[in-house]
């Protein structure tokens, strides 16, 4: 009889001890089932989009990251983002930049993907700019940094000395094209950048080009800001080059009229006055012999080539087609010259246009 109660006694102890091992199964199954959600399971929902960016500010907190992750509704669980991120140390290892979330990611990835600050580069794209304030707004529409650093950087005369130009002529530096580029490059980066591209960008074929115009790279940039003005027609621009580089080699005044349109701060005007070209300025051409101080505005990547790749003629002069088309006549004499200005000078009288 007690040998049945003790097997009886060992039985409940094994179906408890049978119990208690399903129960600790079952508990480490949920707990590694709900690991598994919190770490491998999506997270990122962008709503039928692939992929959206996502931009973390310079000297920006933890609790500012993931009040930006909650603004965006791109995470499901944004709990299970901050339980991992702190399990992986990210709250002090935050990074800015511009990164790319990709829809369905999980928390590990996103994790991994920002703390390794794994940012993607932004396309920097600004064309047909002339002034500084013009080209400071369009970049900080890409870059981290605003308008207004932009705009004080290329004013820095002390900055700017380090990669050898000044206010005058950074104009020359700066080359509009397509870049890729860090989203949270500051003003003084933005600077760095330009500075490099414009090195690749003159080359020893293209710097020996600008020598047998008698040129350099400021000057070729500062021509080339002239002919960008006088004519939107892109097969003029060799032209155009090559008549000013004529009057450049004989010593004439180069009397461009976009010169002037710079010194008065317009350049919408369609006529310029008589009473304009007295004014006293270094970058009036009418007055003073031979380039302005710098360029007139961001020269075009085709307005550089026009000059170095510029036609060979005899042309001096020229003036806007009367048809307002916006091609010129050339002329090799004054007198020839004359004749042209007397017909745009009707056609503008014609039209009533007196500015």
């Amino acid at each position: 009889m007690a040998i049945k109660q003790k097997h009886k006694r060992n039985n409940r102890k094994l179906i408890r001890f049978s119990l208690l091992a399903a129960a600790a199964v079952a508990v480490g199954a949920w707990v590694l089932l709900n690991l598994q959600k919190k770490v491998f399971s999506p997270n990122v929902n962008l709503e039928g989009e692939k992929t959206a960016s996502f931009y973390i500010p310079t000297g920006a907190s933890y609790e500012e990251v993931m009040g930006l992750l909650n603004v965006s509704g791109f995470l499901e669980r944004p709990e299970d983002f901050d339980w991992l991120a702190q399990k992986k140390d990210y709250p002090d290892n935050i990074k800015p930049g511009h990164y790319i979330l990709k829809n369905g990611m999980n928390n590990n990835e996103l994790v991994n993907v920002f703390r390794g600050g794994l940012q993607t580069p932004v396309k920097l794209t600004f064309s047909n700019v002339r002034t500084k304030q013009d080209l400071s707004g369009k970049v900080a529409e890409y870059i981290e940094a605003d308008s207004v650093s932009i705009l004080q950087a290329l004013n820095d005369t002390t900055l700017l000395k380090e990669f050898g130009v000044t206010p005058e002529t950074v104009y020359a530096m700066v080359l509009p094209n397509t870049y890729e580029i860090w989203w949270n490059t500051d003003a003084e980066g933005f600077i760095k950048r330009m500075h490099r591209e414009y090195q690749n960008f003159w080359t020893e074929e293209r710097i020996q080009k600008a020598k047998a115009a008698n040129l350099n790279p400021v000057g070729t940039a500062t021509l080339a800001s002239i002919v960008d003005e006088e004519t939107v027609r892109g097969s003029e621009k060799p032209t155009i080059a090559g008549l000013y580089l004529n009057r450049l080699q004989r010593g004439i005044r180069l009397q461009a009229d976009p010169t002037i349109k710079f010194v008065l701060g317009d350049f919408a005007i369609k006529r310029v006055l008589s009473r304009d070209l007295v004014i006293d300025s270094p970058y009036n051409t009418y007055m003073y012999k031979g380039l302005p101080p710098g360029p007139i505005r961001f020269p075009s990547i085709s307005g550089i080539q026009a000059v170095l790749n510029h036609e060979h003629h005899d042309y001096l002069y020229m003036c806007a087609k009367d048809d307002f088309s916006g091609y010129h006549n050339f002329a090799k004499t004054l007198r020839q010259h004359n004749v042209n200005a007397a017909k745009y000078r009707r056609a503008l009288r014609e039209r009533r246009i007196w500015r």
